[in-house]
């Protein structure tokens, strides 16, 4: 068995804002509305929309596997992913080391990445309800399917969370278990910047789902005192949180230290 040492964790935390409308599903239990085909995922208690982790994690995970162009070849439910079948690819594969494998392969290792389920902001959530949208906290968008053979028109309607609507706080956590993970964390902030440049949700292809990171402050936790934590800095936008990734990689070197 292989010892693990946790040196430590890094903390990105911000803001998502939607710069379209978003949609995310749900599950529909909650909604009797004629006509309404497709609603987005709420917190049961609040009724507000939320990001869950999973599907922030996911998408950054797909682009990922997509930029790297390795191999979709492990299928779970409805969706297939890339997963390495040996330990010698497990060791120099990103998106596994980052994102991790299935418990049950003998070579997997700890999952370095944590994305935590992201609230709509009470700022948000006061000035959707101050303008009275069609749902709580939410727009209805009516679009149409168009039969390519009879021309028959197909009308459908979405729930979405209207551009412009803040969720935050948002963060991913990023543990330190060896000096490549340091390296590493470059993945996790690529994958914002993929996610940023597609989309987020369904209907991306519709013109849903644009969202853009902000107020991003990284800061982290070390295993020699892990109950203090320590701040670096607070990033406008992604592009300047990889802008300054040498600085930040020097800094983790010092303040996680792996020795």
């Amino acid at each position: 068995m292989t010892d693990i040492k946790l040196f430590g964790r890094v903390f990105i935390r911000g803001e998502i804002e939607a710069v379209t409308g978003l949609h995310i599903g749900g599950s529909g239990a909650d909604l009797e509305i004629g006509g309404l085909d497709k609603e987005v995922v709420r917190n049961p208690l609040t009724k507000r929309p939320y990001i869950p982790g999973s599907s922030l994690r996911g998408k950054m995970r797909s682009q990922t596997e997509k930029v790297k162009g390795l191999p979709q070849n492990n299928k779970i439910a409805q969706v297939t992913i890339h997963t390495c079948k040996s330990k010698p690819d497990y060791a120099k594969c990103p998106v596994c080391q980052v994102f991790g494998v299935p418990a049950e392969l003998d070579f997997s290792g700890p999952t370095r990445l944590v994305v935590r389920d992201v609230e709509l902001s009470d700022a948000s959530a006061q000035a959707l309800n101050d303008a009275k949208t069609d749902l709580l906290y939410a727009e209805l968008k009516t679009e149409v399917a168009i039969d390519r053979v009879t021309s028959a028109a197909t009308p459908r309607t979405i729930e979405r969370v209207p551009a412009e609507s803040v969720f935050g706080p948002a963060e991913l956590v990023f543990s330190v278990y060896e000096k490549d993970d340091y390296t590493r964390l470059k993945v996790v902030i690529d994958a914002l910047q993929l996610v940023e440049d597609d989309y987020l949700g369904g209907s991306g292809s519709r013109g849903s789902g644009k969202v853009r990171f902000k107020n991003l402050g990284v800061s982290a936790r070390s295993h020699r005192d892990y109950a203090q934590e320590k701040p670096f800095k607070t990033f406008d936008t992604v592009q300047d949180l990889a802008n300054a990734f040498s600085e930040l990689q020097t800094w983790l070197v010092v303040s996680i230290p792996t020795e």
